[in-house]
């Protein structure tokens, strides 16, 4: 494990349904983001860093997640990784090469054990930073919910080298990569599916400052604001138009490899699930729509004819 290269970190992520791009004024004027690129039924959203985008909007069919983006600090990272992959029981979507979309650079795609399409990028455009109050400046964390708890965490942690950060008693994981306390989580669940999206303020001023814009435009968090044991992060929740949770969030605990060490927080002590008890613990309406719709994900069908 200790030799296993890690993955590098988040990029950001690609989202998929019915009607998705005309989902865009809601994230352009009350999530913050900003509309860096369309084409073919694909809307990339950019925020203040220097990703060209962060987040992504994809008409199809389905709902659900068409790829979940991770970087690499370089081309020979990249090859390593792919070798680390191919020595598994993976499904290999993409074999190592250039990317042809907006973005391009150099890279490869796997399966994951529930079938998520996962995108290792090297390089590819950047974009100048920018610094407009109370906009997200990056995908936090991805919260994934998983039939296969212990295969998933597996995978995460022994193929793509993610280390546990926290427990939720038996029922969540929590998965780093850098330093931010996760970046991936896994909820134990019926189907697999996406809990939600964690998008990240700069200060916790322009985190209350993105909720009272959301508000001042109609819409009230499904949960929060509140502020997490685990990670230690104050959340608040919202509903997307396509039926997604996301997700503001800031000041995520950052981890010190040396003196870290995992701990099972409980579930049935409030204060652990808020520590600021001004939303408590998640409602039962907020708990179903955090398990999601069942998303198919891919198969090797969807490798041959692509």
């Amino acid at each position: 494990m200790t030799n296993k290269i890690r993955v590098g970190g988040l990029r950001g992520i690609m989202m998929r349904g019915p009607n998705m791009i005309e989902t865009l004024p809601f994230y352009e004027q009350m999530w913050g983001l900003q509309l860096a690129h369309i084409d073919q039924g694909c809307a990339y959203l950019r925020g203040n860093a220097d990703e060209a985008f962060i987040y992504g909007l994809k008409d199809s069919s389905t709902y659900g997640i068409e790829y979940i983006h991770f970087s690499m600090p370089n081309k020979a990272s990249i090859y390593t990784l792919f070798e680390q992959v191919k020595k598994e029981s993976v499904v290999i979507f993409k074999n190592i090469s250039k990317f042809d979309d907006y973005i391009g650079g150099y890279g490869f795609e796997i399966l994951d054990p529930d079938n998520r399409r996962l995108r290792f990028r090297y390089g590819g455009s950047k974009v100048e930073p920018q610094s407009e109050w109370a906009k997200p400046k990056k995908i936090s964390h991805v919260v994934l919910n998983t039939p296969n708890m212990d295969k998933t965490q597996k995978f995460y942690e022994e193929v793509l080298g993610f280390r546990v950060s926290d427990y939720s008693a038996d029922q969540m994981v929590f998965l780093r990569s850098g330093s931010d306390h996760h970046s991936i989580a896994l909820v134990r669940a019926q189907y697999a599916s996406v809990n939600h999206v964690a998008f990240e303020l700069s200060s916790i001023n322009e985190f209350m400052r993105s909720i009272g814009r959301m508000k001042q435009n109609g819409h009230l968090p499904s949960w929060g604001p509140g502020r997490h044991r685990p990670g230690d992060n104050p959340f608040a929740y919202f509903i997307s138009p396509s039926g997604f949770v996301i997700e503001f969030t800031s000041e995520v605990l950052q981890i010190d490899e040396q003196k870290h060490e995992a701990k099972v927080w409980s579930r049935e002590k409030p204060e652990l699930m808020d520590t600021w008890m001004t939303s408590g613990p998640p409602t039962n309406a907020q708990r179903t729509v955090m398990a999601g719709r069942p998303d198919p994900g891919f198969s090797s069908l969807d490798i041959e004819n692509k």
